[in-house]
């Protein structure tokens, strides 16, 4: 990449290439900059000939970035964003907010968290977009790292364990993070399925065809180091990367899996399904927000982070908790 005079370089082409690299599709981009494609387009080019860079390149219905724009986005982002709110003395005015905020969450805490604040964003916030990106990753600290997202929502432990080291030993963390609720996970089948109605012993648990949920595709999750604590393991045939899809399986089939309660409801699936207590206790699964330091003293992220935090109370307010069997809910490890 060229080294540019900043003197002679044009502040306004960084807009562009901030709202390119969000949308990933200059149409968006254009609309949401209220240009024509053709004038981001050419906006674009010039920026590559200032930086010397293709920046992107087409890919599919958009663009994809190149190594150099990567590595250069979060720097241009976290600029912008403090000029915005340098000339922005009221700070963020959720009303007249026209913020386009990416969160990145699995789907079934979408489905616990996005409704209440999709509604949050309509009553207090109607000019804001919401962007919900698939989390496949138990480590998302890249993609808050580059930009990418703001706010990544799930299960992390190892960079949880990892910020508390280094907190302990008196590094300043990149990266911060709030609990919003802890999980409860159950064992789902389906309603005819053999074991449905009766108590499951840990053998019997072992013994049976299971199907794991994992973003990674590794065939080893949180039940199975639980399992291997114990010198035991059970039988993974089959691995997908949503929740949807496994209580979508587990309900046509005889496999078992297991998934979060209240997720359960929020499928449609709840009467076709058969929950049952895992037949071991495993380690708590607490649910949290990550954001890179950076977004710390942003006012408009700070008011994001409180509205996913009140979506979450609302999510379990207006649950209602799938039934388990009589059989199950008597069954102990």
């Amino acid at each position: 990449m060229n080294e540019p005079n900043f003197r002679t370089l044009d502040l306004n082409l960084l807009r562009v290439f901030d709202e390119v690299m969000a949308e990933r599709n200059l149409t968006r981009a254009a609309h949401n900059l209220a240009m024509t494609q053709p004038a981001v387009s050419n906006a674009l080019k010039r920026l590559r000939e200032t930086l010397g860079d293709e920046l992107v390149r087409r890919s599919g219905y958009g663009v994809a970035p190149t190594a150099a724009a990567l590595a250069l986005w979060p720097t241009v982002r976290d600029a912008l964003r403090q000029l915005r709110e340098s000339l922005s003395p009221g700070g963020f005015s959720p009303a007249s907010a026209r913020n386009a905020f990416v969160i990145a969450m699995a789907d079934a805490t979408a489905a616990k968290i996005v409704p209440g604040l999709v509604n949050i964003l309509q009553n207090e916030a109607p000019g804001a977009k919401l962007r919900v990106l698939p989390l496949t990753t138990r480590d998302p600290r890249e993609l808050l790292e580059s930009g990418t997202v703001e706010l990544a929502i799930g299960h992390f432990p190892g960079v949880l364990a990892e910020l508390s080291a280094a907190h302990l030993q008196e590094h300043t963390p990149r990266f911060l993070h709030q609990r919003l609720y802890d999980g409860e996970y159950v064992v789902v089948m389906r309603r005819g399925h053999p074991l449905a109605g009766r108590p499951i012993d840990l053998d019997t648990y072992c013994a049976a065809r299971h199907l794991l949920v994992s973003f990674s595709g590794r065939p080893f999750g949180f039940v199975d180091e639980a399992l291997a604590a114990r010198s035991l393991q059970r039988r993974v045939v089959l691995t997908v990367n949503q929740f949807f899809t496994a209580g979508r399986v587990v309900a046509t089939t005889d496999l078992l899996t297991v998934l979060p309660r209240h997720f359960v409801g929020a499928t449609g699936m709840e009467h076709e399904l058969a929950l049952c207590e895992l037949p071991l206790p495993v380690p708590a699964v607490h649910v949290d927000a990550l954001w890179h330091r950076r977004a710390a003293h942003s006012s408009a992220h700070g008011w994001l982070r409180h509205a996913v935090e009140r979506a979450s109370a609302r999510g379990f307010e207006s649950a209602t908790p799938a039934p388990m069997t009589q059989a199950c809910t008597t069954m102990r490890a």
